[in-house]
């Protein structure tokens, strides 16, 4: 039987009202202890004198979705964790709304905290989602990592 991989991608920016609606589905869930939860926010960065005013993010779709499902499947085989959610913005996200949204529920705050740890950190490492840096100036260059 095939696995059907769920694309974790949105268009633009990550609402709050997604977000707290993601977080709220999870108050009946009784065997849930705690909560952590990671949002990356577009930086309005100073870089050689120019401010950063948005990102627009592109993937290599089928290869970033098959990398978020191998990570979020290597999560749930090292940690004790009840739930977890990954959304990434695609296009252009403005400095100050949020780009990544990740949620982990476990039974317990420090497996949560550190299953949040290694699911940012593997994203960041593996996954091919690229950022062209828009400048106040109408020029851009492409993200670095950090």
């Amino acid at each position: 039987m095939e696995t059907k991989i769920k694309s974790v991608f949105k268009e633009g920016a990550i609402s709050s009202d997604f977000i707290a609606n993601s977080i709220a589905k999870h108050q009946t869930k009784t065997q849930i202890g705690a909560h952590d939860i990671f949002l990356g926010q577009v930086r309005a960065d100073e870089i050689d004198g120019k401010t950063v005013s948005a990102i627009e993010y592109t993937a290599y779709e089928s290869m970033a979705n098959q990398k978020f499902h191998e990570i979020r499947e290597n999560t749930f085989s090292k940690f004790e964790i009840t739930c977890m959610h990954i959304y990434h913005s695609l296009g252009k996200v403005n400095t100050g709304e949020i780009c990544l949204f990740v949620f982990v529920s476990s039974p317990h705050r420090r497996v949560a905290f550190e299953a949040l740890e290694y699911v940012v950190e593997e994203i960041k490492a593996h996954v091919p989602v690229f950022g062209r840096e828009l400048f106040e100036d109408d020029s851009y260059q492409w993200k670095v990592n950090t």
